[in-house]
């Protein structure tokens, strides 16, 4: 119990608040769109578990991969791994058991979110690595992270619709957007072992740019989906506050001063997330 304690520090457990709301928000708007219906308590259950297993194993999976880089790192050196407060076989059977938590899931719900696990599942493995070769690589976690709302959508619904594909890519570039600002910290650090990032590729003035750009690219997407889905004029107002919390984000950091990139990163984005939510939450109700 005590490593696994250690494992769920180590991986931000709390943290799952950034994709789960948008989980959630894919099964409400799939159920709603597709079904006219909310979803059932056990596709509730099931999508909550899929979730959990997903970001568990990719997180944890992500500590593994990066071990190496991570204990020569300053910012990172004392994470769990390269502290020796946690093993990599300690660490793997923790990735076994979050992988086989989402199958579980996964056969529960139905046929097509059964087809996408390969996809899911390379996903959640691939995108560690992709810093090692492109600097597009907040894109591939975007992606990542956008198949949360994708798997909640299908877990309800069984199928897709055009709906999807503008949640998908506002969670995608709203991830993008925040990783960039996420990786100012580690520029320097990137260009002097070859790593490779946005900022460390551009400097982190262009940096912030690109990341503002990401961010406009997720609000016009989340506009779009306000005025495709079944939702009305209270998400909309939800989708407002988001556009303006997003300018608030980045009014935090700036190229001379990183100081607030936790408050940025992790306050902020937390709020985004449980914001579009509770307004789509409220407005189905009314």
């Amino acid at each position: 119990m005590k490593k696994i304690k250690v494992i769920l520090e180590m991986i931000k457990f709390e943290h799952t608040v950034f994709a789960l709301p948008f989980a959630f928000l894919g099964a409400i708007l799939g159920s709603m769109t597709v079904e006219g219906t909310w979803p059932t308590i056990m596709e509730w259950i099931f999508i909550t578990l899929a979730m959990v297993g997903a970001r568990s194993a990719a997180m944890t999976l992500n500590r593994v991969i990066d071990a190496n880089i991570d204990k020569k790192n300053p910012r990172t050196a004392d994470r769990a791994i390269p502290a020796g407060d946690v093993s990599i076989p300690q660490s793997l059977l923790f990735i076994a058991a979050s992988f086989a938590l989402l199958f579980i899931a996964a056969f529960s719900l139905n046929l097509l979110t059964v087809l996408m696990l390969p996809l899911f599942v390379f996903l959640l493995t691939f995108y560690s690595y992709t810093k090692r070769f492109t600097w597009l690589c907040h894109v591939f976690l975007g992606v990542t992270i956008a198949m949360a709302p994708v798997g909640g959508w299908i877990g309800a619904t069984g199928q897709f619709s055009v709906e999807l594909l503008f949640l998908f890519l506002t969670v995608a570039f709203w991830t993008a957007g925040f990783d960039v600002i996420y990786a100012t910290q580690d520029a320097d650090y990137d260009r002097r072992v070859k790593l490779h990032s946005i900022p460390a590729r551009f400097g982190i003035a262009k940096a912030l740019r690109i990341s503002k750009g990401f961010h406009l690219i997720s609000f016009a997407s989340l506009l779009l989906l306000s005025l495709l889905s079944p939702l009305g004029w209270l998400f909309l107002i939800g989708v407002i506050i988001v556009g303006a919390i997003m300018v608030y984000e980045h009014s935090l950091v700036k190229p001379n001063d990183l100081t607030k990139v936790g408050v940025a990163f992790f306050q902020m984005n937390g709020i985004i997330s449980i914001t579009m939510l509770v307004f789509a939450i409220g407005d189905l109700l009314i």
